[in-house]
């Protein structure tokens, strides 16, 4: 699938692209078990687009710009206005 294809509410997206940029950890406390988690944003694209992809904890180690990945059974949501890709 193409990032020009996605829409908020899908669900199992296969999606290939490059990480273009990382944003630097925030730590988030879990509403539901207290963990503190951290999270980033990445910005993947294709050659049709861009969107933002959410990171959890090792998935932000696990990345870095200029690195090509392949998302496997993504689902995207919209935040804060804007179409985000979760893993």
């Amino acid at each position: 699938m193409k990032i020009s294809e996605l829409q908020a509410g899908m669900k199992s997206v296969d999606v290939e692209g490059k990480i273009l940029e990382v944003s630097e950890p925030k730590l988030v406390r879990s509403k539901i078990t207290g963990r503190v988690n951290r999270v980033a944003t990445a910005i993947l694209a294709d050659e049709t687009g861009e969107i933002n992809l959410a990171l959890w904890n090792e998935q932000i180690d696990a990345v870095k710009p200029e690195d090509m990945v392949r998302i496997e059974n993504g689902y995207v949501t919209e935040f804060r206005g804007q179409k985000q890709l979760n893993v």
